[in-house]
């Protein structure tokens, strides 16, 4: 086990990861927990600027954006985009 403090970016993706995995409902835990789980950690940091606004919606919303069933907002199609390529979704 390493004693070297964590980075300012190892923090956040840590809490970011935390947020992901605990939405709120169980759809969304898994698409944004798997998300976290894998590519998050190569994101950079205007990436998970958007990834943390995209958190601050409504699940429901969050639920039929990420699934192609209802158009979204345009400040959200990077991170969406990247949320259906991961999950193969459209």
């Amino acid at each position: 086990m390493s004693d070297a403090p964590e980075s300012a970016h190892e923090i956040r993706l840590k809490r970011l990861r935390m947020r992901c995995w605990h939405r709120g409902t169980k759809e969304m835990d898994l698409i944004l927990g798997q998300f976290a789980d894998g590519p998050m950690a190569q994101l950079g940091s205007d990436e998970l600027d958007a990834l943390e606004t995209l958190m601050d919606e409504n699940d429901n919303d969050l639920y039929l954006w990420v699934s192609g069933a209802q158009s979204y907002p345009d400040q959200h199609t990077a991170i969406i985009t990247r949320l259906r390529d991961f999950h193969q979704i459209g």
